[in-house]
């Protein structure tokens, strides 16, 4: 793992200088600053976990420095030192967000142990952020469902890949538990405890995608007012999950191959060249085969991608998996009266074919208890694709004579409509790709969909999130 950041701020000399030694012997990355205006430049040019600075000081202050820390993502923890007449100040730094202040002159030795306190407390927040993103969601193979033989063939390969950190590939089709296989290789490896971070690759677009996975400085576009880490500094020592990474624009695949082949980026906007020990997971819904045959993704990243290679099977393929998924869905979502299903709907839901795959019957099903709490659903309850009478059999009406541009809009916002707003099912059905989707939806204009991406990718998530393959 890459050394914690340390930066000391005092306008003084003498004082930095008696700081630095008393942190000689500690394993940080120490920066110091003389003054505060400096600190501020430091800490938008790049990242620190904890800033000690005196409260003090001429022009620029120790509340100056605090109020830059607050505006930074993630902030960093700020330790204040001051006199002893100016401790109401340092009170009122630790109510604006301080974690801890010490009084002149400084107990060097109990400056150490308050910054060792700070860092861990760093390190845990950075775990928590990434680790444990839903604090119900498990990552184990104790989270995923099924007992066909085509996943005890899935479980079995993700045990095996676990162990190491080879570079993993998984295939399958959309909704079909792509995420949470890679969530079970990352809980199930050696370093389970480090950040897992995904990146949604086509809910990005290409003018951002770039500084999302490598970071960018200050300054390195319009809107960049500080530094920033991308997400392989983030996850650090643990795994980056690409998924949709088929949506990779070719001139970031040529950086992506760099940290496969060398583990080394530089930020957008930057000269110095990082490293990044944090292992690769991707996951595509497309043939990447057929990618390279296209020439729209490289071959040599392919290569690179495909060490070890995971396909999730289809939820048709998995038989008598449908039972068990129904029932725990039903578990889940039911409230203290649990909501059954009769026994036509029970078959009719088993011989259904589920294009959309686990997420698709998750969906279902979460429907049902939300509409027939505590009943028992028939057949009536389904959606018409199920022979219910729910809704109006995903039929569209088009005028002879519309224009192709109103027959395009038409078919896009009915197939939104059917799949309750989830863009990437949508574009799925209508066989385009999310990204082409977006741009369609704004117009063509690439910043409206830069505005909605992060919105999209929520409702994506918590509308249609990989569930239990």
């Amino acid at each position: 793992m890459p050394r914690q950041a340390l930066l000391l701020v005092d306008d003084n000399q003498d004082n930095l200088d008696s700081l630095t030694l008393a942190f000689a012997r500690c394993d940080y990355d120490l920066v110091t600053a003389l003054g505060g205006q400096t600190g501020l430049d430091l800490m938008s040019a790049r990242w620190f976990d904890v800033v000690v600075t005196d409260l003090k000081m001429p022009g620029v202050d120790g509340l100056d420095i605090l109020r830059k820390a607050r505006s930074l993502n993630p902030p960093p923890a700020v330790i204040v030192i001051t006199a002893h007449g100016s401790i109401p100040t340092a009170v009122e730094a630790l109510r604006d967000g301080a974690v801890d202040y010490l009084t002149k002159p400084v107990d060097l030795f109990e400056l150490r142990h308050r910054v060792a306190g700070a860092m861990e407390k760093q390190r845990l927040a950075r775990e928590n952020l990434f680790l444990h993103e839903e604090l119900s969601q498990r990552y184990g193979l104790e989270s995923m469902i099924g007992d066909s033989k085509a996943m005890r063939d899935v479980f079995d390969q993700i045990k095996r890949a676990a162990q190491s950190r080879a570079t993993v590939l998984i295939t399958g089709e959309s909704g079909s538990g792509k995420e949470l296989v890679a969530r079970a290789l990352h809980n199930l490896s050696p370093f389970a405890r480090q950040p897992f971070v995904a990146v949604h690759c086509a809910a990005l677009s290409e003018s951002l995608i770039e500084s999302e996975l490598f970071g960018h400085e200050r300054g390195a576009y319009t809107g960049a007012e500080a530094a920033r880490p991308g997400r392989f500094e983030m996850a650090s020592g643990g795994t980056v999950f690409l998924d949709e990474v088929s949506e990779v624009p070719p001139a970031v695949q040529v950086k992506l191959l760099r940290v496969l082949e060398n583990r080394e980026y530089q930020r957008v906007g930057g000269t110095k060249t990082l490293r990044s020990e944090a292992r690769v997971i991707a996951a595509t819904n497309r043939s990447l085969e057929a990618e390279v045959a296209s020439g729209k993704f490289r071959e040599d990243l392919y290569y690179r991608l495909c060490i070890v290679s995971i396909r999730v099977p289809p939820l048709r393929e998995r038989e008598g998996d449908i039972p068990l998924l129904t029932q725990a869905f039903l578990n889940e979502f039911s409230g203290a009266t649990p909501t059954r299903l009769s026994r036509e709907a029970f078959e009719r839901i088993e011989q259904y074919r589920w294009p959309g795959n686990v997420r698709e019957l998750r969906n279902v099903i979460e429907r049902l208890c939300v509409l027939r709490p505590g009943a028992i659903a028939g057949v009536e309850d389904l959606p018409a694709v199920l022979g219910g009478a729910s809704d109006d059999g995903g039929v569209v009406q088009l005028r002879v004579g519309m224009k192709l541009e109103d027959v395009e809009k038409t078919m896009i916002d009915e197939t939104l409509r059917a799949v309750g707003g989830n863009r990437t099912r949508a574009a799925d059905l209508l066989g385009i790709s999310r990204r082409t989707l977006q741009r369609k939806l704004s117009g063509g204009d690439e910043s409206l969909e830069d505005d909605a991406t992060g919105e999209d990718e929520a409702r994506d998530r918590d509308g249609g999130k990989d569930a239990q393959p």
